[in-house]
């Protein structure tokens, strides 16, 4: 006899859902709807998830251990000597971590890479790290992310 939960359209068990109470003062409410609004979500509950989700991801990469992925987002100059060599030799050391590239020319100078990272989150932060402070990066972020904490059926198969 099959499962009274609700499925997925991969036949996975949709989470059950938990309804709680939470006291805020008004004028946190007014500025809590109005940020929901702008952001545009249809309700309350999706905003909380989406908030508390964001939450414990950032907690999880904090740890040096912890599997992430993540993207560096870098701006910089391809006529500055030996750059764009420089970046590459940078991804080809750390081929484990680099998943992929992207690159694209914004003007006749400026160049924007993103490049996507997964691995232990120490190891994607001192990439990250050695990419964004090479000479030459005009401007460089980094965003990491823990799909396990998202997720934490990721990686089942059935």
């Amino acid at each position: 006899m099959g499962s009274l939960m609700p499925k997925r359209f991969d036949h996975t068990p949709m989470p059950l859902l938990s309804r709680i109470g939470v006291s805020l003062d008004s004028e946190l409410l007014d500025r809590f709807d109005k940020f929901i609004a702008e952001k545009g979500y249809d309700n309350r509950s999706e905003a909380f998830r989406d908030l508390i989700r964001d939450r414990l991801v950032g907690t999880a990469v904090v740890a040096s251990k912890a599997p992430v992925v993540g993207t560096v987002t870098l701006i910089y100059d391809h006529h500055t000597r030996l750059l764009p060599e420089k970046l590459a030799d940078l991804q080809h050391e750390h081929h484990e971590v680099v998943i992929s590239t992207l690159h694209a020319h914004l003007d006749h100078d400026t160049c924007l890479e993103v490049v996507l990272l997964r691995g232990k989150s120490r190891q994607v932060q001192q990439l990250a790290d050695k990419l964004i402070s090479t000479k030459g990066v005009r401007h460089g972020r980094l965003v990491m992310s823990s799909p396990d904490t998202v997720s934490p059926h990721l990686h089942s198969h059935h």
